[in-house]
């Protein structure tokens, strides 16, 4: 894209935001706050709240170009296909309520879009408490995993998942797969990979950083990862026709299916035997060697840590937390893909788990490479 006219075209935003008091002001204010040079329309859907979400909102829809709508809680999807409804851009870009976006964020986002087999795009995640050693753990999992993977499946041509917190969307696109569905809770996946499917190309934009407010305790991030794990499984089997179809779905389906039932399934549920061998062998076999292979391995993960962090342009020294994280962090995640799997198998039913906010956006949020 270097050398081309700038492509600036008239762009909605959508906030879904359900009891979102904490940080639906900063939301907006960074919304508003932009370096993007042509209209931009804020439409925040209030998704039946029960706290002060809508009022704060409401005080905003005296600026130009904001506009509020409520209604009964019927969970995102709805919230966001409402907003859809109501937008009059052909570029519509999704926000969560707790989101913070940088000035450069929207022009940086849409600038993909200029390739007109572009039908949607995938920003770059930041974790904005980072402060606690949950948060650290999260932001090393946010760049390593979530990000690096995006980059191999923008390569790949089979993105699985724009996130929530931000993503651009032609709306071609979106009205080509029937909107933002509502029969599983990956939305943001399902939408993605029905997008994929139908042929439109979905790219990840690096420069394009949204902070999001992650789960401070351990029980809020058990909660969050369940419903993504299982969402993400539900999304999975959806769409499992695509392994056997041609053309653009069977292309999807038979490059990033695997890798998804690989590296989220089953690599996961087969990592807790080997936590186990390994504390076997501490307490029967050569504890030198069993130490050794696993001070190989930590150093082979944060070689590629170090890599990723330096792509995002953040600090390395966060990497500190990273042999920690092995011991803790990542068997939570084994337990959560378990519970899930789990859950499917018997036929059990997931609700929507929402998340506390803390209020992380009352404060500066750091910038990438601070």
């Amino acid at each position: 894209r270097r050398g081309q006219v700038p492509f600036t075209p008239p762009v909605s935003i959508i906030v879904p935001a359900h009891n979102e008091e904490a940080g639906i002001a900063a939301t907006i204010e960074s919304l508003l706050d932009t370096g993007y040079p042509a209209p931009l329309e804020i439409i925040v859907v209030d998704d039946g709240s029960t706290d002060r979400t809508a009022d704060i909102a409401w005080s905003y829809t005296g600026i130009p170009g904001v506009h509020l709508l409520t209604k009964s809680n019927g969970g995102k999807p709805s919230a966001l296909n409402e907003g859809i409804a109501h937008a009059r851009g052909d570029i519509v870009v999704l926000v969560d309520g707790d989101t913070v976006f940088q000035r450069d964020t929207i022009g940086n986002l849409v600038a993909p879009l200029v390739n007109p087999r572009v039908g949607a795009v995938s920003g770059n995640t930041k974790v904005a408490n980072r402060g606690g050693i949950i948060g650290r753990w999260q932001h090393i999992e946010y760049v390593i995993g979530f990000n690096l993977d995006r980059r191999l499946f923008d390569v790949l041509r089979c993105m699985p998942t724009i996130p929530g917190a931000i993503g651009a969307f032609r709306r071609e696109a979106l009205e080509s797969v029937g909107g933002v569905p509502s029969d599983t809770l990956a939305e943001d996946t399902d939408l993605t990979m029905s997008i994929c499917r139908t042929g439109w190309r979905v790219v990840y934009e690096e420069t394009a950083l949204a902070w999001t407010e992650a789960p401070a305790t351990f029980r809020q991030l058990w909660r969050q990862r369940y419903r993504w794990c299982y969402g993400t499984l539900q999304a999975m089997w959806k769409h499992r026709r695509s392994l056997a179809e041609r053309g653009a779905s069977g292309r999807f389906g038979r490059r990033c299916l695997p890798y998804l039932t690989v590296f989220q399934v089953l690599l996961p549920l087969f990592a807790p035997a080997v936590d186990l061998f390994t504390l076997y062998g501490l307490a029967f076999l050569d504890a030198r060697t069993l130490a050794l292979t696993w001070l190989f391995f930590t150093g082979l993960q944060a070689l590629a840590g170090w890599y990723a962090l330096r792509l995002d342009g953040e600090p390395v020294r966060t990497l500190w937390v990273l042999p920690f994280q092995q011991i803790a962090y990542r068997q939570l995640m084994y337990l959560v893909v378990i519970q899930s799997l789990v859950t499917a198998l018997l036929g059990g039913r997931l609700r929507w788990h929402t998340i506390r906010r803390t209020g992380t956006f009352t404060s500066p949020v750091p910038h990438a490479g601070a």
